[in-house]
């Protein structure tokens, strides 16, 4: 099993069994933790995380200001991926800080996802 692969299967474990998918989150409710790509030039990417805690842990340096906020599975798929892919942003599956991270087109990860949505 390669690295990514294990990544992808831990990520989505923790998703299926609470739903929630975790990211970072501005004062103002309006804006959300979105950086460089670390493998493609002019290319953005959210990181998200698969728990609450290591979303958490992200909160400090030039992320101080954000705080943790919970997006659910059902919303992330009906509502989020589109409007990624439409804007040309990946997501940063559950974020390392100061390691390369395993960055996915939207789509990509919501195939692996939208088996493990509670009906």
């Amino acid at each position: 099993m390669t690295q990514s692969s294990t990544i992808t299967e831990n990520f989505v474990t923790n998703i299926k069994e609470n739903q929630i998918l975790w990211g970072l989150q501005d004062e103002s409710g309006e804006g959300w933790v979105v950086c460089d790509s670390a493998q493609f030039e002019e290319t953005d990417v959210m990181p998200l995380w698969s728990t609450q805690a290591a979303a958490k842990s992200h909160c400090s340096d030039e992320w101080a200001d954000y705080h943790v906020t919970a997006i659910t599975l059902a919303d992330f798929l009906e509502f989020w991926v589109g409007d990624l892919n439409e804007d040309g942003v990946l997501v940063g599956i559950d974020w390392e800080a100061e390691e390369e991270c395993l960055e996915l087109e939207p789509v990509e990860i919501a195939k692996e996802l939208v088996d493990v949505e509670e009906e």
